[in-house]
């Protein structure tokens, strides 16, 4: 499949000064959104005292067919398991009592990067009828007629990775012609008009940029409600766990380039980021390109906002999340 054009080719972004780039794009920020920063804390972690109230659930279980190189099914150990539609209503039922604001939908793919979406589809309407709580899909590659089921049975948003290189679907997600049925899938959601919230992982092709710039187009194509960046978080246990996260400056790069290409979105810093002084720096980086969200912030991040004059709020959900 031919990649689609692009805008800014990321040889470009890199030849541009830094200092003037991150000030573009923070003023353009600012000029259409607000001198605010919303921050988040996600799932059920931990932050500040205060606990998030927006949990994310599998619906495989650990299960996993693709078993990806930059996860190898870490990231469903910390989800709460429902592979079937009744534990599914049960756990939510469970969590609308103990005061969850919502929930995050996810799990495990097939071989075709799909989840079970159609065998979850009546108990979602049930949980939408019977409790409080926000749903949120993170739907993988989707058809026509999954997409337009999220819509019938009452799906208050829809998220999904994306990825622009045939090269990296094949080495890191293992599933070679992924691409045309990445494209599909974004053109069946965008369908639906239902919030729609790409997620771009920044150094996905084992730390290094590959498709994120294509992958910047295929969103760009779109009405979005919010785009989320992800920076690759290496994972003990898998093969990328050796792996240099791209530096906080390549990240910075990305926001702002990501900025002037689709100025009308709010932009959200991902809880998934490397921590320690990586974070600090990529935190600040991104504040300094006018970054709108930040997942579980450092303190340096949130000092740094308090002296560009941001007003700071909280929210107890998945950053994704649309207001």
């Amino acid at each position: 499949m031919m990649r689609p054009e692009i805008f800014y080719d990321w040889e470009q972004v890199q030849s541009w000064d830094l200092k003037a780039l991150l000030e573009k794009a923070r003023k353009l920020s600012w000029e259409i959104h607000g001198k605010e920063l919303k921050c988040f804390i996600p799932g059920r972690m931990f932050f500040m005292g205060e606990r998030g109230q927006y949990p994310a659930i599998s619906l495989t279980g650990k299960s996993c067919a693709l078993n990806c190189d930059h996860c190898r099914r870490k990231i469903l150990e910390g989800m709460i398991s429902a592979p079937e539609p009744h534990v599914l209503k049960e756990v939510c039922q469970r969590l609308n009592k103990e005061g969850s604001l919502g929930i995050l939908l996810s799990g495990g793919s097939d071989d075709q990067g799909a989840l079970p979406w159609n065998k979850f589809l009546e108990a979602i309407e049930w949980i939408k009828q019977h409790t409080s709580l926000k749903i949120s899909i993170h739907t993988g590659l989707v058809d026509h007629e999954t997409a337009r089921g999220f819509k019938n049975v009452g799906v208050d948003e829809v998220l999904i990775d994306v990825v622009g290189s045939e090269e990296t679907m094949r080495q890191v997600y293992h599933f070679p012609g992924g691409l045309k049925a990445m494209v599909s899938s974004l053109d069946a959601l965008a369908a639906t008009k239902l919030p729609l919230i790409p997620h771009i992982v920044v150094g996905l092709h084992y730390g290094k940029i590959e498709g994120e710039m294509h992958a910047l187009e295929m969103v760009a194509k779109h009405s979005i409600s919010a785009l989320v960046i992800v920076v690759l978080q290496p994972l003990r246990q898998t093969p990328m766990e050796d792996v240099q996260p791209p530096a906080p400056e390549t990240v910075a790069r990305f926001i702002s380039a990501a900025r002037l290409r689709i100025p009308q979105a709010p932009f959200s810093l991902s809880c998934a980021r490397p921590l320690g002084p990586h974070r600090v720096e990529t935190d600040i980086l991104a504040l300094e390109a006018g970054i709108n969200r930040i997942a579980m912030p450092s303190e340096e991040a949130l000092e740094k906002a308090r002296e560009m004059g941001l007003d700071i709020e909280f929210h107890k959900t998945c950053c994704s999340k649309s207001y």
